[in-house]
């Protein structure tokens, strides 16, 4: 009887949340998962924000494989299945917000530089999250926790050239017109 009961109560739990998932309990908008420390904010500090972010859920995943199977046999077979997958998949959720980005940061030629610079690093961090024999696990952990320095520094330069761009766009005179320009609209005027 109570075996009977178990199930009916499992499978009561799994309709009920069947249901809800039906009802609109629905995933969080994209922008939320891929940076979710910059709600509100402008393109460029959601993709600043999801640098660290989506760096930081490879990273983990690397750590749980590495854990699961130890350094020397994470990467064996399909143990490194996982943390490629998750570089693969966030590779191209980052599309839209590196796009997104540069489209704002067009007005300054030195920004738009610097994000790239940075887009590149983040690759680059995220291809450098598999162990290197004969890494011990100290200069491992070391390792891969210097690239949140490095994309810290990058995304001040960003932030940076970016003040920068608006302090001389606001500081720029309005454009005069030409004298030819002026001698005609002063002949036209009816005074």
């Amino acid at each position: 009887m109570r075996h009977r009961f178990s199930i009916a109560l499992a499978a009561l739990a799994l309709v009920t949340a069947h249901a809800a998932a039906q009802k609109g309990d629905t995933a969080p908008p994209p922008e939320k998962y891929i940076c979710p420390n910059a709600a509100g904010a402008t393109a460029v500090d959601c993709f600043l924000n999801a640098v660290d972010h989506l760096y930081t859920m490879c990273r983990q995943v690397k750590s749980i494989e590495i854990i699961e199977f130890g350094y020397g046999k994470s990467e064996e077979g399909v143990n490194g299945a996982k943390s490629e997958y998750c570089i693969d998949k966030h590779k191209v959720s980052m599309t839209r917000p590196y796009q997104a980005a540069l489209r704002e940061a067009t007005g300054s030629t030195l920004a738009v530089d610097q994000l790239r610079a940075l887009h590149e690093q983040w690759l680059k961090a995220l291809a450098e999250l598999k162990w290197q024999p004969p890494e011990s696990d100290a200069d491992y952990k070391t390792r891969v926790a210097r690239p949140y320095e490095v994309f810290h520094e990058r995304a001040d330069a960003v932030r940076t050239a970016l003040a920068s761009s608006t302090t001389k766009a606001a500081a720029a005179p309005a454009p005069r017109k030409s004298s030819a320009a002026t001698a005609a609209a002063k002949k036209s005027s009816p005074n």
